[in-house]
């Protein structure tokens, strides 16, 4: 098992480049910054990366979004949504995965921030925390939403066999897409560019200590 302690200190690094180990996750092409010509400004969101205890291992919750919704439909996710008026990026992290997966909020200690995310589909910058709940989780997936939870333990993500790659056709334009397969799933875009911030983060740890 990942203990708490690790998590804080790879959370924490000085000098740790996020860009740069999201964007070993990246699609390509990708765009990394919102375009001039977008009035506004994005909208904010955040997620929640819950750490748990699952079966003699560290695992984290990962959820696959139902196929019948307007945005990043059937794709797998972190419990996450858009931030309220007068609500924190943490806040609102912890507020949506409690309406989406059934996590109380008050048995959540967050760790720590990884590097903020803009998202050019839907026009949202993208907040990720981390945090760590000390028992066993139960879940309630709000039916709506989720179509399936996925307990992933940690040593599966650090095993460097579970990153591949294809090349996808998407609307007419070939992208050179990393994902982390996952059982029978592909945790590609967004959800993969964290991740892998989150895993070259535990890695960089590993390597200290050695």
């Amino acid at each position: 098992m990942i203990s708490q302690s690790t998590v804080s200190q790879a959370l924490h690094l000085p000098g740790f480049d996020g860009v740069a180990a999201q964007g070993k996750m990246k699609p390509l092409p990708r765009a990394t910054v919102r375009s001039p010509a977008r009035p506004g400004s994005p909208r904010q969101g955040a997620v929640l990366l819950l750490l748990y205890p699952c079966q003699q291992e560290t695992c984290i919750v990962l959820t696959r979004r139902r196929d019948d919704l307007q945005a990043h439909a059937g794709q797998i996710s972190f419990p996450g949504g858009r931030r309220e008026l007068l609500e924190t990026p943490a806040q609102a992290a912890l507020r949506e995965a409690h309406e989406e997966i059934g996590i109380d909020p008050a048995t959540v200690q967050l760790l720590g921030e990884l590097t903020p995310l803009y998202i050019p589909p839907s026009d949202f910058e993208v907040h990720p925390f981390v945090g760590w709940h000390e028992q066993p989780a139960t879940f309630c997936p709000q039916p709506s939403e989720v179509a399936e939870l996925l307990e992933v333990p940690l040593q599966i993500l650090t095993n460097a066999k579970t990153r591949q790659e294809e090349v996808w056709n998407q609307r007419g334009l070939e992208l050179q897409v990393p994902y982390f397969s996952i059982g029978p799933h592909k945790v590609w875009g967004a959800t993969a560019m964290i991740l892998s911030e989150f895993v070259e983060r535990l890695c960089a740890v590993s390597r200290r200590a050695s």
